[in-house]
């Protein structure tokens, strides 16, 4: 398995994969592909994915606000799980952050994803009870 930086070309190849994937939620204003690009030139080399034979399997955003590191759309393809590949994109992730500077990291998880929970607690990341996200579109 290879992994390289996502760029905004990936992006049919990783929207797909994002589809495929119980558990990401996928909203039409935030997810397209002007939204992606927008995301990618604010947080440039910190996105990842990862490949096998030339085909994406695997796909992390990374981004920070200066003071934390925000993991969305963490996913591989069912075909290819438990071979390590998140935990990879992750790493990655992760060590693009430590080398900007950034010393805490939070990901996003649906309430009924289980799986995902059992993933975050097995690389000893914590479950935050105490803090509930709150949302708002803003209509342009």
């Amino acid at each position: 398995m290879g992994a390289r930086e996502l760029t905004i070309n990936d992006y049919n190849a990783v929207y797909a994969l994002w589809h495929s994937c119980q558990g990401i939620g996928l909203h039409s204003d935030a997810d397209n592909e002007y939204a992606l690009r927008m995301y990618l030139s604010r947080n440039t080399g910190s996105s990842f994915v990862a490949l096998e034979r030339g085909k994406i399997v695997g796909a992390v955003l990374c981004g920070h606000d200066g003071r934390r590191g925000y993991l969305h759309h963490l996913s591989v393809c069912a075909e290819y799980r438990r071979r390590g590949i998140a935990t990879a994109l992750v790493d990655r992730a992760l060590d693009c952050l430590r080398q900007k500077g950034i010393r805490k990291c939070n990901g996003f998880v649906f309430v009924d994803n289980l799986d995902a929970f059992e993933f975050w607690r097995a690389l000893g990341w914590a479950t935050r009870d105490d803090l509930k996200v709150v949302s708002k579109t803003i209509i342009l």
